[in-house]
C-alpha cells in the first residue's frame, strides 16, 4: 500500500514539447539555391546548411531538407552528364560528329536550370503554406 501512496503522490510527467516547425532555415536554403544561379558557391552553402539542420528538424521541415539535399545531388549528376557530353561534343564538332553531342549537353544544362528553379520555387510554396514537402524522394517536382 505504501508503494501505491508514493506513486499517487508523484507529480505526473509533463509531455515532451512538440518540435517547433522552423520555416526560416529551409527558406534560407531555398534562397541560397536560387542565388546560386548567379554566384554558384551559395548552392554549396545551402547544401551544408541543409545537412547540418536536417537531424534537429521537426518532421515537416525535415522533408524540405531531404528534398533540398536530393535536389542538389540529382542536379550534380545531370550536370556531370551534360558536362561530359559538352566535353566530348565540342572537340568532335570540328568533324561534325560532335555537334549533336554538344547540342544535347547544352540542352541538358538548360533543362537542368529550369528543373532546379522549379523545384526550389515549389518547395518555397509548400514551405510558405506550412506544409511538409509531399514527395521529397521524387525526381521531378
Amino acid at each position: 500500500m505504501s508503494d501505491q501512496a508514493q506513486v499517487q503522490q508523484q507529480a505526473p510527467i509533463p509531455p515532451a514539447p512538440a518540435a517547433v516547425e522552423d520555416k526560416v532555415l529551409p527558406a534560407v536554403v531555398y534562397g541560397l539555391y536560387l542565388v546560386g544561379f548567379a554566384t554558384g558557391i551559395t548552392v554549396l552553402l545551402g547544401l551544408i546548411l541543409a545537412y547540418v539542420s536536417k537531424d534537429s528538424a521537426a518532421p515537416a521541415t525535415r522533408t524540405h531538407y531531404d528534398f533540398q539535399i536530393r535536389t542538389f545531388w540529382i542536379g550534380v549528376a545531370w550536370a556531370l552528364i551534360g558536362g561530359l557530353l559538352l566535353a566530348v561534343g565540342i572537340p568532335l564538332s570540328f568533324v561534325i560528329v560532335g555537334i549533336p553531342l554538344a547540342m544535347l549537353g547544352g540542352a541538358i544544362f538548360c533543362l537542368l536550370g529550369v528543373w532546379f528553379a522549379v523545384r526550389c520555387i515549389v518547395g518555397l510554396v509548400h514551405l510558405s503554406r506550412g506544409e511538409a514537402y509531399p514527395r521529397p524522394d521524387s525526381w521531378l517536382v
